[in-house]
């Protein structure tokens, strides 16, 4: 899961962007590719760093967000690697449906990965999944397994079928809300917050994410201009996450779990869950101090993890 239009974790800085880590500002400041790639009729947002040729790195981000969330993780693996990260269709920049489906999501990432180059160097990718993007990462891993190095899922909550009965339940009943809009960039970054709600210590990370969280639209004869959140609100109106569970278990490549410490989302109960369904042996690593959010809490623990993880796999 990923940020909402809700909250007011920028609420004190009045839309000015506050003082960053010279670390984070060199970051942003690799060189990267942007590209669309159209896969099953819509256009894909593409971010990459590093060479062709080098092993290939898929980052997919959550709920809601969009491929910058990985923009200030990305370039510390960019010299080893060929990292690519990409925007969910019905989110970031990547163009909306007219329905969405974990088969498409599947398909977008095997697509974005082939169409970088993920797939030139002399081993296989790993593509790693955060929160609701490590429920695709799980279905590529059992797919297509046999495709790819390994599979990385970062915090995302795999719950038992019985506990998720009411939850998809839930979710077929809910109405779509209409998106909330705001008469400028400074009134909506004020509103910014992350789903399910957590404190923030990195406000320099929240403000960058969240300004590529909004998109600008020219006044109509209807409205004036006004700014939104890059996000479809009917994106889950018919869409069905699969059998998780059954994907986990079934993976044809290594797979290794990471999470938040603090994490709100991956209980013990859960933890230990997802920990019964990958083979044993598997890589299970926990971030100290960090919430759901694991790349925003602690970003260089987390980017030491995944260079461990990395290096570990033949």
């Amino acid at each position: 899961m990923s940020q909402t239009h809700g909250g007011g974790l920028l609420a004190g800085l009045n839309g000015v962007a506050p003082p960053a880590p010279r670390w984070f500002a060199e970051a942003l400041g690799v060189p990267h590719e942007t590209r669309m790639h159209e896969v099953a009729g819509a256009r894909v947002e593409t971010l990459a760093w590093g060479e062709r040729g080098r092993p290939g790195l898929l980052l997919m981000h959550g709920n809601g967000a969009h491929a910058r969330w990985w923009s200030y993780i990305a370039p510390f693996l960019a010299s080893t690697h060929r990292v690519t990260a990409f925007s969910w269709s019905g989110m970031g920049g990547s163009d909306w449906r007219s329905s969405y489906s974990l088969d498409l999501y599947v398909q977008e990432a095997f697509a974005v990965a082939q169409a970088e180059g993920l797939f030139d160097a002399p081993v296989p990718p790993v593509f790693l999944g955060h929160s609701f993007g490590g429920f695709p990462t799980m279905a590529c891993a059992a797919r297509a397994g046999e495709r790819l190095r390994a599979a990385v899922v970062l915090d995302s909550p795999l719950r038992t079928p019985e506990q998720r009965k009411p939850r998809d339940a839930a979710r077929q009943r809910a109405e779509p809300r209409a998106p909330r809009t705001y008469a400028s960039l400074e009134e909506a970054l004020m509103r910014f917050r992350f789903m399910p709600v957590q404190p923030c210590e990195h406000l320099y990370i929240a403000d960058h994410i969240a300004r590529h969280s909004l998109r600008q639209h020219a006044a109509t004869p209807e409205r004036e201009e006004h700014w939104a959140w890059c996000f479809d609100p009917h994106l889950w109106r018919d869409y069905r996450m699969g059998n998780p569970s059954a994907d986990l278990a079934g993976a044809k490549c290594p797979v290794a779990l990471v999470w938040g410490e603090r994490s709100s989302l991956l209980t013990p109960a859960i933890r230990d869950y997802m920990a019964s369904l990958v083979p044993a042996g598997s890589p299970l690593v926990e971030i100290p101090d960090a919430d759901h959010h694991v790349m925003i809490d602690q970003p260089l623990a987390f980017v030491a993890a995944l260079r461990a993880l990395l290096a570990g796999w033949p």
